[in-house]
């Protein structure tokens, strides 16, 4: 069983996300969200656990992480959907634990 931790540091809000995903017996991967943001924390609220197949082989406009997103979340440019997307991706092994990189200049 594979297991992530991703922290996201969202930027100019200076939000800070901590997103642990863990694969379990049954093909799904359980995550537990810690955020200073009130809208991931809702937003995470509503997200079951989730078969990776489900988030990582499907279109954005049928992903449940962005569908909650878009429910929950006022700015799109947030970078937590993404990263709760590559922690499912890594706990479920599907995906390496490789670090992500935005760089503003």
């Amino acid at each position: 069983m594979g297991k992530a931790k991703v922290t996201v540091d969202a930027g100019v809000c200076k939000m800070k996300t901590i997103i642990t995903a863990e694969s379990n017996d049954i093909g799904e991967v359980d995550y537990q969200i810690e955020s200073d943001c009130p809208f991931i924390l809702k937003m995470s609220w509503s997200i079951k656990p989730l078969n990776p197949f489900d988030v990582i082989e499907v279109p954005f406009k049928d992903n449940p992480v962005y569908l909650h997103a878009s429910e929950h979340l006022e700015h799109a440019a947030c970078p937590v959907p993404c990263a709760i997307v590559k922690a499912i991706e890594v706990a479920s092994e599907m995906g390496l634990k490789r670090d992500i990189k935005i760089n503003i200049e």
